[in-house]
């Protein structure tokens, strides 16, 4: 199984995209709290590429491919924005996130608690690419 959705980057389409991914991770067998991690990760993703990538510019355009193999649900989501490198994000103290009353700034940590796999990457051609991955128990 292989399905492809296209959107500009405006949070206006945040709904489209949590509506394809809950159809497809539906589609494949997954229950409803495994489906609600899966959304949760990708609406953050797709949400840091809106505010960071483009920079709120709504001619960029987001590409999610969500692939199904083996029990392995991957969403692979590209842009054309800034390019990111996460390594340099250490892991938040969340005791001290919530002391200092912050906000934001927590959405590779939770890609990578509600996944099984989060892999970013700056492709050849200019792109940006973050890969989620949640397999099928």
């Amino acid at each position: 199984m292989v399905n492809e959705l296209s959107v500009n980057s405006t949070t206006e389409n945040l709904s489209l995209i949590r509506d394809f991914i809950t159809n497809n991770a539906k589609d494949v067998g997954f229950k409803d709290e495994s489906i609600g991690k899966i959304i949760l990760a990708v609406d953050e993703a797709c949400t840091n590429i809106i505010k960071h990538a483009y920079k709120y510019a709504t001619t960029g355009q987001i590409n999610i491919s969500v692939t199904f193999s083996d029990k392995k649900f991957t969403v692979s989501i590209t842009d054309s924005g800034t390019h990111f490198n996460p390594s340099v994000i250490p892991d938040p103290d969340l005791k001290i996130y919530h002391q200092q009353r912050k906000t934001g700034g927590l959405g590779m940590f939770l890609m990578k608690k509600l996944m099984d796999e989060v892999n970013y990457e700056n492709l050849q051609d200019n792109r940006n690419q973050v890969i989620l991955v949640k397999y099928l128990s």
